[in-house]
């Protein structure tokens, strides 16, 4: 009668990063409704067409880009003696745009960043969905080999030498739970800087994209 060994297998794919998101908030509060509007219906359009100018699917430097609606508000503030004061009206709007090009994104950063209403979120680094798609297949192939290899370890470790699969699948489809697959483990988010030189310092982030599997075999 066979033994049944149960194994898993992990493999990661690490790229640099190809693509950087940029997320901008945009807003501004005042006394005035009709004044903090104005204001802000100024930059949201200003922003749009700095982003459109550079937009290009294929080419870049902006594959994508996007904005929000304007979105505006009042509210009373209190002071710290428990008084109620006028109303600060805000309007605020947000935009996000996807650069090919980090040298062009860094040169767009240190412009917008310096604009009164603008405030960088932040950017996140990725792949193309093309990359994304080869680097999964590699990760997944990696990861049934680093199986394959495991149970040929446990095999020969009990004196057993005919190992054969049984069962290759996600975690979670062979009743034993287990986290889904591919996932990533690199945080994406950016690391940027101002510093003395001009312009911003971009990190990309790695991306790192990790398969796990779980496997059957039956070894003899």
């Amino acid at each position: 009668m066979p033994t049944t060994i149960a194994v898993t297998g992990e493999f990661e794919v690490r790229r640099a990063a190809e693509r950087g998101t940029v997320r901008l908030s945009l807003g501004f509060e005042g006394p005035s409704r009709e004044g903090v509007v104005q204001r802000c219906t100024r930059l949201h359009e200003k922003i749009g067409e700095g982003l459109s100018a550079r937009h290009d699917p294929a080419d870049g430097p902006v594959t994508e880009w996007s904005s929000d609606q304007l979105r505006v508000w009042g509210e009373r503030p209190w002071n710290q003696e428990g008084t109620q004061l006028p109303v600060v009206f805000h309007a605020a709007a947000g935009a996000s745009a996807t650069f090919a090009d980090f040298t062009a994104l860094s040169a767009w950063l240190t412009e917008v960043s310096l604009v009164d209403g603008v405030t960088v979120e932040g950017v996140t680094w990725d792949l193309t969905e093309q990359t994304r798609a080869a680097v999964t297949e590699d990760a997944r192939r990696g990861a049934v080999a680093a199986a394959v290899h495991k149970a040929g370890v446990y095999a020969a470790a009990v004196g057993l030498a005919d190992v054969r699969v049984t069962a290759v699948a996600d975690p979670g489809l062979l009743a034993d739970g287990g986290p889904p697959v591919p996932r990533e483990k690199a945080g994406r988010m950016a690391a940027f800087a101002m510093d003395a030189a001009p312009g911003l310092d971009l990190r990309p982030a790695e991306i790192t994209v990790e398969a796990l599997v779980h496997a059957r075999f039956d070894a003899g």
